[in-house]
């Protein structure tokens, strides 16, 4: 069965699917997205996300493109056209189509929507997450407002590509005092040598993770510690474990940082736990 996309109002063809050439989000990459993971059809943690989204489109004073009951229902047909039953659906809403011009179009130029699904194998992942992945450090090159989901991922894009030359899953970026941000896809976590889980505060040039926030809720109702402070790369070499989350990877261990193995080399217990409690929450979460 051949893919389908929804652009502005029409399900068409994934091969067929188009915006217009002077789409800002082509043109200045004006625009915000959000992905929700998919479990039996329906949508994970979905009210955070819908939540980040409003933000998005506020900060960058982008016009809702429908309520959120509308948004949900396209979301979920889309899901349905695609036979997705585990997966991952995309969503992407630009300030739309007009003449290009740095400012601003017209307050009454409707904005662009696309959404996009597809399956994804979380048996494979499971496997992945049993082994562990390796991450590599490098200086954090992007904007300051990565707290607001926006298409403007080329910084991000050159990160995850270098990290994979070098042989990694995924960047680490590294600020100039020297403190881990995020990763370039995910937000970045370690369990220091106090048993302390820490992952970076929302007050730093972070974004305000979904899956972030909300195993930051079901770690303390685990009764483990949690802390919203910073670590520097050294801290996280020497740290007993290290994991990243998000929606397309909810938590996954760090077994390397720049080659340096963490703890083991193995996922660790606590790791391992987060990972089971999310997942867990994920699945009767769904909307």
């Amino acid at each position: 069965m051949s893919r389908v996309a929804y652009v502005n109002g029409m399900y068409l063809p994934h091969g067929q699917a188009a915006v217009h050439v002077e789409d800002r989000g082509f043109q200045f990459a004006d625009g915000v997205y959000e992905v929700w993971a998919v479990f039996g059809g329906r949508l994970a943690d979905s009210d955070g996300h819908f939540e980040r989204l409003d933000r998005s489109l506020s900060e960058l004073r982008i016009a809702a493109p429908m309520s959120r009951a509308a948004l949900q229902i396209v979301l979920r047909e889309t899901i349905r056209r695609n036979r997705v039953v585990d997966g991952m659906v995309y969503l992407q809403v630009t300030r739309g189509q007009a003449r290009r011009d740095h400012a601003f179009p017209a307050d009454d130029t409707p904005p662009t929507v696309v959404v996009t699904a597809r399956a994804v194998d979380y048996a494979a992942m499971e496997a992945k997450a049993a082994k562990g992945v390796a991450v590599a450090t490098m200086a954090d090159q992007r904007w300051g407002r990565c707290d607001i989901k926006t298409v403007g991922l080329l910084p991000n894009a050159l990160a995850k590509q270098q990290a994979r030359e070098a042989g990694a899953y995924e960047a680490w970026l590294v600020d100039e005092l020297g403190l881990v941000t995020e990763g370039a896809s995910t937000n970045a976590w370690i369990v220091d040598a106090e048993g302390v889980l820490r992952t970076r505060d929302t007050q730093a040039n972070i974004l305000r993770g979904v899956t972030r926030k909300s195993l930051i809720e079901i770690a303390r109702e685990a009764g483990l510690p949690v802390t919203e402070r910073p670590f520097t790369v050294a801290e996280a070499k020497a740290a007993k474990e290290a994991f990243l989350t998000a929606a397309s990877a909810f938590v996954t261990p760090i077994v390397a940082i720049d080659g340096a193995k963490i703890g083991d080399g193995r996922p660790g217990p606590v790791t391992m736990r987060l990972r089971a409690l999310y997942l867990g929450y994920a699945r009767n979460s769904v909307g």
